[in-house]
């Protein structure tokens, strides 16, 4: 159930009745209200005014708010030139990183035109923290590759026959 829904329906009542379309409201002990709901009626001859005033002036928690802040502006913080079959799996290798860090990324490229080049954008206001989260996994990168080889070679090792 919607909390705010009875003072939206107020508020729709009060905007028809100064408009002067007569209108009700109903709960959900009026037949047909789905159980838990508000409903407000009018007479079908002023049905579509009724409509088209609601629609012109929806109920403030319905008006999407938009940030309209330079924060949110995507800013590129990886490129490769050349949509190689490498360069799309490093850009997919690091957005996926930055998803998996709580930074939403967008991957913009094309593997079919081999001349554009592929780029990870985030908001503004992830930029630092992404290219931070970059740098730190690429610094630990050839550590946990020598410790990765370390391992092998010691399994190997232990497989082998020994004479």
């Amino acid at each position: 159930m919607d909390a705010t829904a009875k003072e939206d329906c107020e508020t729709i009542l009060e905007m028809l009745s100064e408009e002067g379309i007569s209108a009700v409201m109903s709960d959900d002990s009026a037949p047909g209200v789905p159980e838990g709901t508000y409903e407000v009626r009018v007479p079908a001859s002023q049905a579509a005014r009724a409509e088209e005033l609601i629609d012109e002036n929806p109920p403030l928690d319905e008006v999407e708010e938009v940030d309209d802040s330079t924060n949110l502006d995507l800013e590129t913080i990886f490129h490769i030139e050349g949509s190689s079959v490498t360069g799309e799996m490093q850009a997919m290798s690091i957005k996926n990183l930055l998803a998996s860090n709580g930074i939403a990324a967008v991957l913009v490229g094309d593997s079919v035109l081999p001349n554009f080049p592929f780029e990870v954008k985030v908001a503004r206001e992830q930029a630092a923290r992404a290219r931070k989260l970059i740098e730190d996994t690429e610094a630990a990168a050839p550590a946990a590759a020598a410790d990765e080889l370390e391992a092998e070679s010691e399994n190997n090792q232990a497989s082998e026959p020994r004479p």
